[in-house]
């Protein structure tokens, strides 16, 4: 569901953000409906590469502390027919 929000936009800003917009076939929502989804989505796969990129630098000392319990509290039996990305 969609939430409306209102900005404010010196005239000089509007007019050209309007420009941009015409130019790549936008209304002025959708082109800052775009801008706002690529910097969400630079940060988020910022991120997740620094998180991917912490967890294999640690993952020998991850793998000392929990080893392969992946299903604590699960009775004996059922974490070998679980599937290992099932967490």
């Amino acid at each position: 569901m969609a939430k409306q929000t209102n900005i404010r936009l010196t005239d000089d800003l509007r007019a050209a953000a309007e420009d941009r917009a015409a130019r790549r076939g936008l209304s002025l929502q959708g082109y800052v409906t775009d801008l706002i989804q690529a910097d969400v989505n630079q940060s988020r796969a910022a991120f997740m590469a620094g998180a991917a990129a912490f967890l294999a630098g640690y993952a020998d000392t991850f793998d000392a502390e929990v080893g392969e319990d992946r299903y604590p509290g699960l009775p004996e039996g059922l974490a070998q027919s679980a599937p290992r990305n099932a967490a």
